[in-house]
C-alpha cells in the first residue's frame, strides 16, 4: 500500500510538473500501446486518491507513460529504480498471466468443442434409435390393424354362417 500510495503522488507529481492534461496523458497512454478509460485516469488523480486502493492494470499504464518505467536511468534515485524495476516484474508478470488466460480460453473453447461434438453423435444416435422404434410402432399398428381386420372378416363370416344354419333348420 505504501509503494502504491508513493507511486500515485509521484504520478501527481509528473503530472503537475509537465502540466500535463487527462487528454495528455491518455495519448502517451496509447502510443504505448496500453489502454485505460477516461474515468479511471480521473479517479487516479482526484484529491485524497493516494489513500486508496487501485489495481495494477489501472496503475501499469499510467506508470509507463508518465514514468518511462522501460529505460532505468543513472539520474534515478534509489526509490526510483526500485519501483521502475517493481513495475516491469509486474508488467511481465501480468503479460504472461495473460497469455496463460489466452492458452486456458484456447484449451476452453477446444473442450467445449468437442464437448458439442460428442452431445451431437449422441442426439444423433438416440434420434436414430428414437426413428426406428417409431417405424417398428407404425409396424406393429399395421399387424393389429390387418388382424383386427381378418378378425372382423371371420366374425362375419361366423356370423353369416350362423344365420344361414340357422335358417336352414327352421322349418
Amino acid at each position: 500500500m505504501i509503494l502504491t500510495r508513493n507511486l500515485i503522488l509521484q504520478l501527481k507529481y509528473i503530472k503537475e510538473e509537465r502540466q500535463l492534461s487527462l487528454g495528455d496523458i491518455l495519448n502517451l497512454i496509447e502510443q504505448n500501446g496500453d489502454y485505460l478509460s477516461k474515468t479511471s485516469l480521473s479517479r487516479l488523480f482526484q484529491e485524497g486518491s493516494e489513500e486508496q486502493s487501485f489495481k495494477e492494470e489501472t496503475l501499469l499504464p499510467v506508470a509507463r507513460a508518465l514514468l518511462d518505467v522501460e529505460n532505468l536511468e543513472e539520474t534515478d534515485d534509489a526509490d526510483t529504480k526500485a519501483m521502475k524495476s517493481l513495475l516491469q516484474f509486474k508488467s511481465q508478470r501480468i503479460r504472461e498471466l495473460e497469455q496463460q488466460i489466452e492458452k486456458l480460453e484456447l484449451d476452453l473453447s477446444n473442450e467445449i468443442v468437442k464437448r458439442h461434438e460428442a452431445l451431437d453423435r449422441e442426439r444423433e444416435l438416440y434420434n436414430r434409435r428414437v426413428d426406428f422404434l417409431k417405424s417398428q410402432i407404425i409396424l406393429k399398428d399395421e399387424r393389429i390393424d390387418r388382424l383386427m381386420n381378418a378378425l372382423l372378416e371371420k366374425d362375419k363370416d361366423y356370423s353369416d354362417l350362423m344365420k344361414k344354419n340357422l335358417s336352414q333348420r327352421e322349418p
